[in-house]
């Protein structure tokens, strides 16, 4: 594969500067004291030295090569999503509530086969004061011929509130996914109601909360078959008295990024603590954070949340992506309660042994191991965290030895992914970026404000190869990009994209590889024991020798929820088997009779169901 030379040339100097920089005092992330000169509310590496292509753009916004592979598709206006709009606050970004923008849930709703989209929103200050009519999230249904129909006033789930985050589950495992949508105020949980609306029982089930929440995640804790659903926190936040510079609610130092004034926090500002919400099984949920050992009591600064099995004990643990604070890691302990395992594990701070803003989290066996590790996205001048799983839930960051860190530190990355985007049998990993302050862009620092995505393939475990952003392709879109998640829109077997943009239409990037491998995605049913949806479950596929593993997940990315069916690239196979392990306990064994089909396996009974859109009729 032969790339520009101006890719080479950008890639040889953010190797000569990869040590560059100085390491932030570390202080508690309430406290000044402690901090350096710097100053700053976000936790780096310190000053970086400036990256520019050979049109001396920044590097985050160039570095675009004439020729080389079409992974991405950008297909944002002939698919309809383009009519809608995100809005978050001002174009200045001023204050912390600002930036932060929303996330993307995939789900069937109607179960029809074919995912569709919801994409939270946020508002403007006049739209929250009731000045304006609000801003509205939005749910786009699939119509099965690449384009998708904004349907929202008809599915009653607008939401009109400051949106965040949002995480799909069947919590009342009545075989049809609901919404709960995390809000600066009052949460919202959306019941499906079977013909293609929703309603909003949050308020009864119990979990509205009130202030900041973020990137949810369901799943079931206690093995009751039933899914729960923790809730991350991030600032406690007062829009009518927000943190500006030198007053009583923040100082100097926590307002400024290298030297120029900035927005305020999040280090300076009082976090919010996290809270677990335990199905009761009758509609409602009961807040069991502090008695299960999860309520952060630390008041870190919560932004994305996943349930998932990282130790193969059978039971879901809970990792925690925290800005500017130490990420967090539970380990359950089968009895209703977890471990804080965070620095022991090593996922509470980098090699460094320091704390980053850590936004964006994913989960995945990369080096087809059998083992989940962590994919963390971080600020600018700083590398994104890649955490090996080195087996019983302990971590090593191998982010430079996988030949990823170097490229990431001028990029400020929220939403993340593993996804086989080749079908080659290796889970491969992509970045969505963009920054938090448009002053970078007055700056010559090497950054910008919008910023393009980063796509790394999987060289069979041992390293990621940097894929080259073509021009004209999806992987040279500038955007200001925030949640995203990632399935098969298409229902052809690849992993495509769909990114909420602050402030923009959202954008989505149809995968086009033009490989030919074949693939298999499964889409599982839980029995009367386990969730409906099977969310918890882990399937072990094996083909062309090869094992690996993939599990159904609610939440994750940045605050956005991705295709729970399982998907896997399985190379030049044509058979395959798998062992399933479900949320019950039950672990079953499946021959897979065929390739490039999207299989339903019921627990207990096997495969009950097949489509297969490119299959000729």
């Amino acid at each position: 594969m032969k790339f520009c030379s101006d890719f080479q040339t950008v890639r040889g100097i953010l190797l000569s500067f990869a040590v560059a920089g100085t390491l932030l005092a570390q202080a508690p992330p309430q406290s000044p004291a402690g901090q350096s000169g710097m100053g700053g509310g976000s936790s780096t590496a310190g000053n970086h030295a400036a990256i520019h292509d050979s049109e001396h753009r920044p590097i985050t916004a160039g570095g675009f090569v004439a020729s080389g592979p079409k992974v991405f598709e950008d297909v944002s206006q002939k698919s309809g999503l383009a009519s809608w709009k995100h809005v978050m606050g001002t174009p200045e970004k001023k204050f912390i509530i600002e930036m932060a923008g929303s996330g993307v849930g995939l789900l069937d709703y109607d179960n029809d086969g074919w995912l569709d989209i919801y994409l939270v929103n946020g508002l403007t200050y006049e739209q929250y004061d009731g000045k304006e009519a609000p801003a509205h999230a939005a749910l786009f249904h699939n119509n099965h011929d690449g384009t998708f129909t904004n349907v929202t006033e008809k599915a009653g789930v607008a939401n009109d509130r400051w949106g965040a985050g949002v995480a799909i589950g069947d919590y009342d495992n009545d075989g049809w996914p609901d919404i709960f949508v995390t809000n600066y105020g009052k949460n919202r949980l959306y019941r499906n109601n079977h013909d293609g609306t929703f309603t909003d029982v949050g308020e009864k089930a119990g979990i509205q909360l009130g202030n900041w929440s973020t990137g949810p995640t369901f799943g079931d804790y206690d093995g009751d078959g039933k899914l729960d659903v923790f809730v991350p926190g991030y600032i406690h936040y007062d829009i009518a008295h927000p943190p500006a510079p030198g007053t009583a609610t923040v100082a100097y130092s926590f307002c400024n990024f290298r030297g120029v004034s900035v927005m305020c926090g999040p280090r300076g500002l009082e976090g919010e603590h996290d809270h677990l919400f335990h199905n009761n099984g009758d509609g409602t949920f009961t807040d069991v954070s502090e008695k299960a050992g999860v309520s952060d009591p630390n008041k870190y600064y919560g932004f994305t949340g996943i349930f998932a099995d990282v130790n193969n004990d059978g039971k879901v643990d809970l990792a925690v992506t925290d800005d500017s604070t130490p990420n967090y890691l539970y380990i359950n302990k089968g009895d209703g309660t977890f471990e804080d395992d965070s620095y022991a594990s090593g996922f509470a701070l980098n090699q460094d042994g320091r704390e980053t803003a850590s936004m964006g989290l994913a989960v995945g066996d990369y080096e087809n191991t059998g083992r989940l590790d962590f994919m963390v996205t971080t600020f600018s001048d700083d590398y994104k965290v890649l955490y090996h799983n080195d087996g019983d839930a302990n971590f090593t960051d191998v982010s430079n030895h996988s030949g990823m860190g170097q490229d990431t530190i001028p990029f400020l990355g929220w939403g993340v992914g593993f996804l086989d985007f080749d079908n080659d049998g290796w889970k491969d990993i992509m970045m969505i970026n963009g920054h938090v302050y448009p002053e970078v862009d007055k700056q010559d620092w090497g950054t910008s404000f919008a910023q393009r995505p980063l796509l790394y393939h999987n060289a069979q475990g041992k390293k990621f190869d940097l894929m080259p952003p073509v021009a004209g392709t999806g992987l040279a879109d500038v955007l200001e990009g925030r949640g995203a998640a990632f399935g098969d829109l298409f229902n052809d077997g690849k992993i495509d994209v769909v990114i909420n943009v602050l402030d923009h239409s959202p954008v989505l990037l149809r995968n086009v590889s033009p490989d030919k491998h074949h693939w298999l995605e499964l889409k599982l049913v839980g029995g009367p024991k386990s969730p409906k949806d099977a969310v918890g479950a882990t399937v072990y596929l094996t083909a062309n020798n090869v094992k690996q593993r993939g599990d159904v997940i609610s939440g994750g990315s940045f605050m956005s929820s991705n295709d729970q069916r399982v998907h896997f690239g399985i190379g030049d196979a044509t058979t395959s088997s798998a062992e399933i392990h479900w949320p019950s306990g039950a672990v079953e064994k499946v021959a897979i009779p065929s390739v490039d089909r999207i299989l339903t396996i019921e627990e207990g009974k096997g495969i009950t169901g097949e489509l297969c859109a490119t299959c000729k009729k």
